[in-house]
């Protein structure tokens, strides 16, 4: 019997007539024979309100510990709002919140940023599987867990798109679905482009970089729970029909590592770019793409200062790529000379967690300071970071920026060994984070 699990965003239970047409839409997918746990968002608006009533009344004087309280009772209301109406029509539901024995999700002490424990969360699922089982629908709240004294705590904004994927990988689902007021991701933000278009797919490692971009469709901290081996979709919830269409979610990353370190295979050489003022120049950045584009010269990186651009080629366009640019700058009034520079190796680290995890950057560039690895350029995106060292360098800092990938993969390698456990892919648990990659890879 297929079992899904489906998200109700806060516009999605707005009102009484959207709660009614969400749980009407719950129920027609358990009269067809599937089993359903719904994940619940407070109603629309209700947790600001909530937090801009504790401000108004208590102020500073507030405690983290009060404000998870005051902020949970969003989703306790709603939670409870729901399984009555999945009752009022004829199916048997329970809601479930960080009070009821069979609570799940469970965390650190942290009230406001909580870190969930998905040992425990693992093994606590086993009650709502029973409870699935005896064809009763769980209605859990969203945003909430539950701390090691029993206190409720929280997790953080967009924490009910990751109970939906947590209790997805937990309960071994087949599908989860998210089901908001938008009918799935846009190639643009249609209040800002008439002619966006819904798309029809889009894969995980996508869906994030919108997302820690700016795109409010979903959560990018909840994909990291997303499992590769369930159907993901997002959905409008003014359908009224868990069969819509939406947009999926593939993956995570289609077969291609959740985390990476690569070193580039050839060397590559540095051209410095000189010049007064140079960002004020409209138009200078793509004189230098085209002048390099036209003769089939990839650039692998780019860096600007106020006075400076660096350019990084492969060696053996080094030459040309030199030679064309000089032109360039004798051309151009605000460039005023250029430079080649020695052998460089690039290593570039690729982590979706990077725009979460504070101090990363320290963390990757630590160990070339304390092995005397000198840092010739450093770029960073929301999902990657870059760094430019000798080319004699290259293979150590490589090897210590792999180190610190495994440190950072100690989360994920519990997640995705009880996930392997679960298969009967892994008869024994793993401590080596990249083999647990690469069996998900094969």
């Amino acid at each position: 019997m297929d079992l899904m699990v489906v998200k109700f965003g806060g516009t999605s239970v707005g009102d009484g007539s959207r709660i009614k047409k969400a749980a009407q839409s719950v129920v027609n997918e358990y009269m067809k024979g599937s089993q359903v746990v719904v994940v619940v968002s407070a109603v629309n608006k209700t947790t600001d309100e909530l937090i801009g009533l504790s401000n108004d009344a208590i102020g500073s004087s507030l405690t983290n510990k009060q404000k998870a309280e005051i902020m949970a009772m969003g989703e306790l209301t709603s939670a409870r709002l729901f399984s009555a109406t999945i009752e009022s029509l004829g199916v048997k539901s329970e809601f479930i919140d960080p009070y009821n024995e069979l609570w799940p999700i469970i965390t650190d002490s942290n009230s406001l940023e909580a870190k969930i424990d998905l040992n425990a969360t693992n093994k606590n699922a086993e009650g709502i599987k029973e409870l699935v089982n005896q064809g009763v629908i769980p209605v859990i709240c969203g945003f909430l867990g539950k701390g090691p004294a029993g206190e409720i705590t929280t997790l953080g904004r967009g924490g009910s798109d990751v109970t939906a994927f947590l209790m997805g990988h937990c309960l071994d689902a087949n599908e989860v679905i998210i089901v908001t007021d938008v009918d799935g991701v846009m190639s643009t933000d249609p209040n800002k482009i008439e002619g966006a278009e819904l798309l029809d797919a889009i894969s995980v490692e996508e869906l994030r970089d919108l997302a820690t971009h700016g795109a409010q469709v979903l959560h990018p901290h909840a994909l990291k729970y997303k499992d590769p081996l369930i159907s993901a979709k997002i959905i409008n919830f003014a359908n009224g029909d868990l069969t819509s269409k939406g947009t999926s979610i593939l993956g995570p990353f289609e077969g291609e590592m959740l985390k990476c370190v690569t070193l580039y295979k050839d060397p590559i050489s540095l051209i410095a770019i000189v010049g007064e003022a140079m960002l004020k120049k409209v138009g200078l950045m793509a004189k230098l793409t085209t002048a390099l584009a036209n003769d089939g010269i990839n650039i692998l990186g780019m860096s600007a200062g106020q006075n400076s651009i660096t350019v990084f080629v492969n060696k053996a366009d080094s030459n040309k790529a030199y030679l064309l640019l000089h032109q360039l700058v004798i051309e151009t009034d605000v460039l005023s000379s250029l430079s080649l520079g020695r052998d460089t190796a690039m290593i570039t680290f690729v982590s979706p967690d990077i725009i979460e995890t504070p101090g990363i950057i320290s963390d990757i560039t630590e160990p070339l300071r304390k092995n005397n690895i000198n840092i010739l350029e450093i770029t960073s995106s929301q999902t990657a970071v870059v760094l430019f060292v000798d080319w004699e360098d290259g293979e150590k800092a490589h090897k210590l920026i792999t180190e610190v990938l495994e440190w950072i993969l100690k989360e994920h390698m519990l997640l995705w060994s009880l996930h392997l456990q679960k298969k009967g892919l892994l008869m024994k648990k793993v401590s080596d984070p990249i083999l647990i990659i690469w069996l998900i890879k094969v």
